[in-house]
């Protein structure tokens, strides 16, 4: 899976809005805290917006917030707004993939692969992302000896 900048910026901001929930932030405070070039940040927060992930508040004391606790809010709901479906094959869904002869079971490990992911992201929140406390199926898989080499 590679996660591009925008979802890295993305799932980055909400996390500062999660730590400061409900409290508002401002985007030069987003920026200047997680060193992102503003106007990008502000094109994410507007994906995130749309997606009903954050609210904003305009004028002086105006900012953004989440627009749910942080409990409610999965890091792959946050990927999808921004980047849309989480495991793509050529612009596909791997359901909709299909291959002749040596390749015909290709899409069933394009499926396991995409529930592999969703495992994953969307099982985290916000809320334990920001404290560190991840599920227990998530620190098994960080704690795997494999799990921090390059491949």
């Amino acid at each position: 899976m590679q996660i591009s900048a925008r979802g890295d910026y993305a799932v980055r901001a909400a996390l500062s809005l999660a730590t400061a929930y409900p409290a508002l932030l401002s985007t030069q405070a987003i920026a200047a805290e997680q060193d992102m070039p503003r106007k990008f940040l502000e094109a994410v927060l507007a994906d995130l917006r749309r997606a009903g992930i954050v609210r904003a508040q305009r004028g002086a004391e105006g900012g953004y917030a989440l627009a749910r606790p942080p409990r409610d809010i999965t890091i792959g709901q946050i990927l999808r707004a921004v980047d849309g479906p989480l495991a793509g094959v050529r612009g596909l869904r791997p359901e909709e993939t299909q291959y002749a002869g040596a390749a015909e079971n290709l899409p069933r490990l394009w499926v396991a692969v995409r529930a592999a992911v969703r495992q994953v992201v969307d099982e985290v929140s916000l809320a334990e992302m920001a404290s560190g406390k991840l599920p227990g199926h998530v620190r098994k898989l960080i704690a795997r000896p494999d799990a921090w080499e390059p491949r």
